[in-house]
């Protein structure tokens, strides 16, 4: 395993980690070893953060993966008065990843990476680890491991305006929000968005997380071990199209969810392919979450999540049983209780939330989202104690 990490400046109040990966939007990331680790781009990262810059690593890689795709935001209109956060000089310099890498061939890598320009420097995560940073100055933004992460995390919005913006319009929210900052939406793969959420269907993100990592190593190319734990990047949709996925899956414990994955894979194929999928990023949002609900297993809340996690559609705003309970519990004396979720409240809710929030309502839904989490409940009285709750979440089991 790489022994230097690489950095770029980003405040903890623009990205708190350790929240914005364990609040259900994506479900490959756990802690090992003191790092957060996961698969990005068909690249395993491990992640971690001060409070002024985040900290990374690269691990392993397929090349033939597609880098972040823009398609969707060129030339796109800003919807409110939102500022962008300006570009930060990258620190860091990019680097190869190191795939499989003989641990006899590290001493080597690392005299290598000490360049005369390289000045390497021991600092503390937030959870307490010493670890060795290497960093340069100077360097161009250009930066592909930066450029992935600055896409995957959305950091041209600037968070800490949005917060400010939506604690003026929603006492509530200024009220919960405080312990709860740093939270922002991913700008997820669209393929590895929808089918992951086909799996969330009446589940919880523990097995939803085990299907996922199930679906990888059955359909795709394996990526390194990090310690002990095998990684895989997610399959093709063309791979979940095949004969005999849904006997398979089954097989696997996938159930009903089986048929919903195959289907909807077969279903995008006959379209066009991937880059139909992709290509609903260009269209407004009811557009979007009209084609996505023609999908087998794929109803108004799941289309809602692809649309806000993956579509750049920010005000979409996905609500289970468990919003209609925020809602009820926190705004009923705005929007009045009811007694069942029909598809007449799902679009009120939506309306209202779109209403009281603006345009990106969707990113502050989900910072009430996670703040009801059980996992989370201790920050509400304790906010010091964020440190601790994420050194808890649990390790990934060895595949």
């Amino acid at each position: 395993m790489a022994t230097f990490w690489r950095a770029f400046p980003c405040s903890k109040a623009e990205l708190d980690l350790g929240l914005t990966l364990a609040c259900g939007q994506s479900f490959r990331w756990s802690k090992i070893q003191g790092a957060l680790t996961g698969v990005l781009a068909g690249r395993v990262w491990r992640l971690s953060q001060t409070d002024t810059h985040i900290l990374y690593q690269v691990i392993g890689h397929v090349d033939n993966q597609p880098l972040p795709s823009r398609l969707g935001r060129k030339n796109q209109k800003r919807k409110s008065n939102t500022p962008i956060e300006p570009n930060n000089e990258v620190v860091e310099k990019k680097i190869k990843s190191e795939e499989k890498t003989d641990t006899k061939e590290q001493p080597k890598m690392m005299t290598q990476a000490m360049t005369s320009n390289t000045k390497v420097t021991k600092i503390k995560t937030e959870d307490g680890e010493e670890i060795t940073l290497k960093t340069e100055d100077g360097l161009a933004e250009e930066n592909i491991e930066v450029s992935i992460l600055r896409d995957y995390f959305q950091l041209d919005v600037k968070l800490t305006d949005l917060y400010e913006q939506w604690c003026k319009a929603d006492s509530h929210f200024k009220q919960v929000s405080p312990n709860f900052t740093g939270i922002r939406m991913l700008r997820q793969d669209p393929v590895e968005n929808l089918f992951s959420f086909i799996c969330s269907s009446n589940n919880h993100i523990s097995r939803i997380s085990g299907m996922v990592e199930r679906l990888c190593e059955a359909y795709s190319t394996q990526l390194c071990e990090v310690c002990g734990v095998t990684y895989y990047a997610f399959p093709t949709v063309s791979a979940l199209a095949g004969k005999g996925v849904e006997e398979r899956l089954r097989k696997l414990g996938f159930g009903y969810r089986a048929r919903y994955i195959s289907e909807t894979a077969q279903y995008i194929m006959e379209q066009g392919g991937e880059s139909w999928l992709y290509n609903l990023r260009t269209l407004p949002y009811e557009e979007a979450k009209a084609e996505l609900i023609k999908l087998s297993g794929v109803g108004a809340k799941v289309a809602d999540c692809v649309c806000l996690m993956s579509m750049d559609k920010t005000g979409a705003i996905p609500v289970d049983t468990h919003v209609w309970q925020i809602v009820n519990r926190d705004y009923k004396h705005k929007l009045g209780t009811t007694k069942t979720l029909t598809d007449k409240t799902y679009k009120e809710i939506g309306d209202f939330f779109r209403q009281l929030w603006g345009p990106y309502a969707g990113w502050a839904h989900s910072v009430l989202f996670a703040a009801d989490l059980r996992k989370f409940q201790e920050l509400k009285s304790s906010p010091e104690k964020k440190g601790d709750i994420k050194k808890s979440m649990k390790k990934k089991k060895s595949r």
